[in-house]
């Protein structure tokens, strides 16, 4: 393993970083505009409990929604439900678990909610972990293209059925999937999908982050192929002070306790584009967008292959265990 396959991946990554914090320093965070109440929908965010997830479900609670927090965490999340109840009692919040490393855990999850039957309107992938050691899920994955990808495509894919059966055409169902400026520096290797013949914690971090882009747009085309009245997309938050940044390394550590204040974003700022992307009446029926800071942007050239989110889409079925139906070329 030679220097520079660990070294450029770290460069890129903060050098994504920077240039996302130097916009931050010159832009104001999107402001949320009042939205009608949308008493009756059902939504599911996972990593609900705290930071952006928490923040997101918190305010689609306002808009009357009833909203399932998914997370790995009992204690968080049951935490979340009463914080979120605290502040209107008549909110409908409930916790149930989901662990995304685990592929029975997702089928449990979904099994779970499908028995509570109800109906399933937004649906948010929101969790994720970055710059973790090198480690596997339970299934063998590592933990970046596991938890954060093939975790949230196997819930969407089980999912996809009750979000189709929820749309109409008035009021389309919605999966707003939370991605990351650090795709733009992500590379996918099918042939090395788990990053076993060279492991960068950033490089495996930008390339699920990419996968989830490359992933929404294959499942726009599919919906909108079908006539489905589901739309998909991928939503990038921005450099927000949570706790995913607690593995960066000691230097970056400390500038960021010195930026924090000036440049990240907080939670509740970080979640604003995600709730735009969930509730917002002018993307009613509009998906397959990359969306930074309440506006549609241009993601990364890769994310646009057409051959490569079928390819990536194939592989990810077989590596969840799902049989794919066969369909014609969108």
């Amino acid at each position: 393993m030679s220097v520079f396959s660990v070294v450029i991946p770290v460069l890129k990554v903060y050098y994504i970083g920077l240039k996302v914090l130097l916009y931050q320093l010159f832009n104001k965070s999107f402001p949320l505009p009042v939205f009608p109440k949308q008493n009756g929908r059902v939504a599911i965010v996972t990593g609900g409990a705290k930071g952006i997830g928490y923040e997101t479900a918190k305010h689609l609670a306002r808009l009357g929604m009833h909203i399932i927090i998914a997370g790995n965490s009992e204690n968080e999340g049951q935490e979340a439900v009463k914080r979120i109840k605290e502040e209107n009692l008549h909110q409908k919040v409930e916790f149930i678990h989901l662990d995304l490393t685990s592929l029975k855990s997702v089928h449990w999850f979904v099994k779970t909610f499908n028995d509570r039957g109800l109906s399933l309107h937004i649906l948010v992938n929101n969790a994720g972990v970055m710059l973790v050691p090198e480690r596997t899920t339970q299934d063998g994955f590592e933990e970046h293209i596991g938890l954060n990808y093939l975790g949230h495509f196997l819930l969407t894919k089980l999912l996809l059925d009750k979000l189709k059966q929820s749309g109409c055409q008035e009021s389309s169902a919605r999966i707003v999937t939370v991605s990351s400026a650090t795709h733009y520096c992500g590379e996918l290797d099918l042939e090395d999908l788990q990053s076993c013949s060279c492991y960068s914690s950033h490089r495996a971090y930008a390339q699920s982050k990419l996968a989830l882009v490359l992933f929404t747009y294959y499942l726009q085309q599919r919906l909108t192929a079908e006539g489905s009245h589901v739309t998909t997309n991928a939503v990038d938050p921005g450099v927000v002070n949570t706790d995913l940044y607690q593995n960066i390394c000691w230097p970056a550590q400390l500038l960021k306790g010195l930026v924090t204040g000036l440049l990240f974003r907080t939670p509740e700022e970080g979640a604003s584009t995600s709730i735009y992307a969930a509730a917002a009446p002018e993307l009613e029926g509009v998906g397959g967008c990359y969306l930074y800071n309440g506006q549609r942007t241009k993601s990364a050239d890769a994310s646009y292959d057409e051959e490569l989110q079928s390819q990536l889409w194939t592989l990810s079925c077989s590596l969840v265990g799902i049989q794919e139906q066969h369909h014609k070329a969108y």
